[in-house]
């Protein structure tokens, strides 16, 4: 549902949050529910129970699914960061019209096929550095509790049977719309859906479906059949978290019918059934229209991280607010990763420093002393990421401002000690030094940016993706610099830059250091790569500005 219909529905304050100055380093989470954002209060302290709708397993994923996952283990981490034990339940749909479609297409078990692909987005998952959720349920695992959920919704009266088909009597539920705030009659057959003639309303929705032919179905109390969409989540989040947990997540696009669903069934199941938070994150759009399959504008993430590592996809996708929109883009997809190559280069330059100097490096167990500068930057920048992070997951705003003021010491400290000084002066810089790493580290570490091998391996890996990008390999680049060192060597300067130029718009950078010449990535100065879509995708346009 569009953000801005939300602001006329009533709200719904039941833990409004606390002046600011009392709340300081409180974290504050937006509420899809109240519209509002309010300070997080777990029903247990210090325990979390979480729970995140995943994907419908046919296909590999897109870019969409990766903002939704990284949106929320961002989350987790946060949770583990401060201290909470987190129970984080993300689902597989793996029993669904889409999937029975997919199979019959390719000749294969819809059962058989979801797994594959269930086991495809996990490998991206790790790629893009999710954490592993606590419980990952599928829907065929957990037909006992659907049909056994099913069946408390029909002795409530919520629910009724027709000729196999169990559907929810959506009118008997008076609170039906208090998350979306649509009406229900908007909770309908559209125009690609005819409307059921034996339902008694048409907002009813199907609980169970019953068996057809070619389809997998099972046993139960109505005849043999399978889910549908939506009593899924409400089955599974209660068998793991119960009726009652704190935070139900998801992408924005599943507010309105799928979660507005999932509370009406749970509460008929249920009466005491409650959900404390319900977070939802923004889509990504491509020329500001959302990205999803159903359109055709989409990228797979394997076709993004073919061209740019996992971590640079990771920090675009968090280098916005998760409820914003964050429109694809092939410029700012160079920028993350002209970004992350700036702190990982950093910060091995600093480890090789610190490993130089590990002699020198008191071992007395007494606090690090270190320069007035650091102690500043370092509360600085520990200071900003909790107020940033508190204040509903702010990461775009982490990445910039203190971070980057204290990778940028970093440099300048390096910078001190290839100068002679004195043994207490050096010995400030080499603590410093330390002691803003590990800082920078645990900002790196919560929000998943910090590489799982060597610096110096990660940045071999972002530059062999740029030399993709750029059409060329090592040995390319490597004969070119000979070249135009030859060419300096002629005292042909203007030959010269033409040739670093060439390459600069290739996202290759050419650094002359001394008497050597080393190159990295860079942004590209003219944007002539895009990425090349899947048969039967729509080519995106190229965006117009980043």
């Amino acid at each position: 549902m569009d953000p801005s219909k939300q602001e006329t529905n009533q709200k719904k304050a039941s833990k409004p949050m606390a002046k600011k100055e009392t709340q300081e380093f409180q974290f504050v989470v937006y509420n899809t529910m109240t519209q509002q954002k309010e300070v997080f209060n777990p029903k247990t302290p210090g325990k979390v129970r979480m729970y995140v709708c995943g994907v419908t397993a046919y296909d590999f994923s897109h870019l969409g699914h990766a903002r939704a996952a990284v949106s929320f283990d961002v989350l987790y981490r946060y949770l583990k960061h401060l201290g909470y034990e987190v129970t984080y339940v993300r689902n597989f749909t793996d029993v669904d019209d889409k999937i029975i479609r997919r199979a019959n297409e390719t000749g294969e078990d819809p059962i058989s096929l979801s797994d594959r692909y269930c086991k495809e987005y996990n490998i991206d998952m790790s790629d893009l550095q999710c954490l592993s959720p606590t419980h990952e349920p599928r829907v065929s695992d957990h037909m006992e509790q659907i049909k056994d959920m099913i069946t408390q919704i029909i002795n409530k009266n919520f629910g009724y049977v027709v000729e196999g088909d169990v559907f929810f009597a959506a009118d008997k539920f008076s609170n039906y719309g208090k998350l979306s705030g649509q009406k229900l009659e908007n909770n309908r057959a559209g125009e690609r859906v005819a409307v059921d003639s034996r339902k008694r309303n048409p907002s009813d929705f199907a609980l169970w479906k019953a068996a057809k032919p070619g389809e997998p179905s099972w046993d139960s109390p109505w005849g043999p059949g399978r889910p549908g969409w939506h009593i899924e989540c409400s089955a599974m989040s209660a068998h793991y978290l119960s009726f009652k947990f704190d935070i139900h997540g998801g992408g924005l696009d599943l507010i309105f019918p799928h979660h507005e669903n999932e509370i009406a069934q749970s509460c008929a199941a249920c009466e005491e059934s409650d959900v404390s938070y319900w977070m939802h994150n923004g889509h990504v759009t491509n020329n500001n229209e959302k990205m999803s399959k159903s359109l055709g504008n989409f990228f797979i993430i394997r076709q993004i991280t073919e061209r740019y590592h996992p971590l640079a996809l990771r920090y675009f996708l968090i280098n916005a607010h998760y409820r914003s929109p964050l429109n694809y883009s092939v410029v700012q997809l160079e920028g993350a990763s002209d970004a992350v190559f700036y702190i990982y280069q950093t910060l091995k330059d600093c480890q090789d420093a610190l490993l130089q100097l590990q002699e020198e490096m008191p071992n007395d167990g007494k606090p690090a002393r270190i320069t007035p500068d650091s102690k500043e930057c370092i509360s600085k920048l520990r200071n900003e990421f909790q107020v940033k992070m508190s204040e509903d997951l702010s990461t775009s705003l982490i990445l910039t401002g203190a971070f980057l003021e204290a990778l940028k010491l970093v440099n300048n400290l390096l910078t001190m000690l290839k100068k002679k000084q004195q043994k207490q002066q050096r010995l400030l810089v080499i603590q410093s030094l330390k002691e803003i790493q590990n800082e920078v580290t645990k900002v790196l570490d919560v929000l998943g940016l910090q590489p799982p091998c060597s610096y110096n391996e990660v940045l071999l890996q972002l530059k062999e993706k740029a030399l993709t990008r750029a059409g060329l390999v090592e040995d390319d680049v490597i004969r070119l610099i000979k070249e135009r060192a030859e060419v300096r060597r002629n005292k042909d300067f203007l030959k010269s830059d033409q040739m670093r130029a060439h390459l600069q718009a290739k996202g290759i950078a050419l650094m002359d250091v001394g008497t050597e010449t080393i190159w990295r990535p860079c942004v590209p100065v003219q944007q002539d790569s895009e990425i090349v879509p899947s048969e039967g995708q729509k080519v995106p346009p190229k965006p117009e500005s980043a």
